[in-house]
């Protein structure tokens, strides 16, 4: 549904079903009962924290006092988080909230428990336009607490932008078709090994691709790896399963994909240098041809300058993003993802003075085409217009000093974070369609981004914030994972469980147990 049909949907959702709300007095307000303007009281987090507010003629204050009823106040929030925390709680603590507000997830939750924020649960059916594309199933759960949702989160990184990708032109020249499920990956993988899949009669290339990439959510072997223990429904550190939640190192399966990735190992389908290779290297090595599969980011593949050695090294080479391994079991996955999230919480006072409809409209609006834009990037005409392909631009403005990227322009667009859900419309600047000097193919990183969103990923939402484990854990679970790969340990069952059981002795029984405590009290478990 286009985003203009959805705008007026939302409006005749407003005009006919104004909802009444009671006050903590038992008094009721509703919106078509206001006299005047609704007071808003808004803290938000700027967009670029070093500019200053939007000014008092910003066009927006007098297109929400006209159009919506409501007189905004902003009042920007520390840049410093720390320091958003203190102004926040300080404001709890006197109870004196705003109406809206940005907080973080921490600060949210003592808030909510000291019942001091509103639950919104009735506020999403009131935004039919900004819930479709701001908020779903995983940023509903990121703010429900006891059954109830208490913030609107919407979406900060992106997320699902990395893939299993495969020589298409190596597959065509052996005669292959895409592998599905681990018996298939691993036949191409011996295939793009020993069978000379460039055709250039040397033995220079390999099945698999990769580097040790770990980060706090993905433990072991890191990133890289991800697609093959999604195969047995281990991907990532963390399990937040609530019947299942713990570390997925000690579940039976993970012995089970260990023995796949030392079977890759032993039979030499792995680039070899893939425990020296640092991201540089990786990289690098996938543009000279080394080998045939790998797991990436849809940028560092897709975008024009880094995909241009590949072009010239081999204008008729081809990847493309295939779905990851199946595993005996039928379970299959890239990798775990997170996301972060801005939460905008709405105070219990705010509710009880009867601005929760007020508040809904606000946001409705800023997520209709006119708000979007206003926000997003100012006055079409003045300080942005759209090319053929709808995308805002300056190129053209009848004056560029008001361009909406130009510094002295930025405060008009302070609040754009309220309103950006990284659409197309804001990514294709990022990530532009272009033609390769040497191939001449038409290649896009947005395009590879949107088709590595559609294949199988575990969400794990908040897993990033779970503790961390002490540097002889870490140390001990990273250096016996490649210990048993490089035959230094013999994998065995035997010997696999005898080191689960040191580690748990050595601190890791107290790191799952840890995290699984910050998981139940955070509400991170599904």
């Amino acid at each position: 549904m286009s985003r203009k049909l959805l705008a007026v949907l939302a409006v005749l959702l407003m005009l006919l079903s104004f909802p009444v709300f009671a006050n903590g007095a038992g008094e009721t307000k509703t919106a078509a009962a206001e006299s005047g303007p609704v007071v808003i009281d808004l803290w938000y987090g700027a967009a670029v924290t070093e500019a200053g507010p939007p000014p008092a003629d910003w066009v927006g204050f007098d297109i929400i006092r006209e159009k919506l009823n409501i007189d905004l106040r902003l009042t920007a929030l520390p840049s410093n988080e720390s320091d958003q925390d203190v102004k926040i709680q300080a404001a709890g603590a006197a109870n004196n909230l705003p109406d809206l507000f940005m907080v973080r997830r921490d600060a949210w939750l003592r808030l909510v428990q000291q019942g001091l924020v509103a639950s919104v649960d009735d506020m999403y059916e009131l935004m039919p336009t900004r819930t479709a594309v701001q908020y779903d199933a995983d940023s509903i759960k990121f703010t429900t607490y006891k059954g109830k949702s208490y913030g609107l989160a919407s979406p900060g990184s992106i997320i699902k932008n990395e893939g299993v990708l495969i020589r298409k032109d190596w597959l065509d020249n052996l005669g292959l078709d895409v592998p599905v499920t681990l018996d298939d990956y691993m036949e191409v993988m011996r295939a793009f090994t020993f069978d000379d899949p460039d055709g250039n009669g040397k033995n220079d290339t390999y099945g698999y691709g990769a580097f040790i990439e770990i980060n706090n959510y993905e433990e072991g072997l890191g990133r890289r790896f991800q697609p093959f223990y999604g195969a047995f429904g281990v991907e990532g550190t963390w399990d937040l399963n609530a019947s299942t939640a713990g570390l997925n190192l000690k579940k039976p399966e993970m012995y089970d994909a260990m023995c796949f990735i030392k079977q890759m190992q032993d039979e030499g389908v792995i680039d070899p240098n893939w425990m020296a290779y640092k991201k540089d290297d990786f990289r690098a090595a996938w543009k000279q041809g080394k080998f045939g599969i790998m797991r990436e980011q849809n940028a560092a593949y897709a975008s024009k300058s880094n995909y241009a050695p590949f072009d010239a090294n081999f204008p008729d080479g081809e990847w493309i993003v295939i779905d990851p391994p199946v595993g005996p079991e039928g379970k299959s996955s890239v990798g775990p993802y997170t996301q972060s999230y801005r939460i905008y919480a709405v105070s219990q006072k705010a509710a009880n003075a009867g601005k929760k409809e007020a508040i809904a409209r606000l946001l409705e609006w800023m997520s209709s085409d006119e708000g979007y834009y206003l926000l997003g990037w100012g006055v079409e005409g003045v300080n942005y217009v759209l090319d053929k392909d709808g995308i805002p631009t300056t190129e053209g403005l009848a004056d560029p000093s008001k361009g909406f990227d130009e510094a002295e322009i930025v405060p008009i667009t302070q609040l754009r974070n309220m309103v950006y859900y990284n659409s197309d419309v804001e990514l294709a600047a990022r990530y532009p369609e272009y033609v390769c000097d040497v191939s001449g193919k038409t290649m896009s990183a947005l395009t590879t981004l949107r088709e590595m969103e559609t294949k199988k990923w575990t969400a794990s939402i908040g897993c990033d914030t779970l503790p961390a484990p002490n540097a002889d854990v870490k140390r001990f679970y990273e250096q016996g994972v490649l210990e048993f790969l490089t035959g230094r340990r013999a994998l065995t069952k035997e010997n696999w469980d005898a080191w689960i059981a040191q580690f748990d002795q050595i601190g890791g029984a107290a790191w799952e147990a840890s995290g699984i405590e910050y998981a139940e009290a955070n509400g991170l478990l599904i």
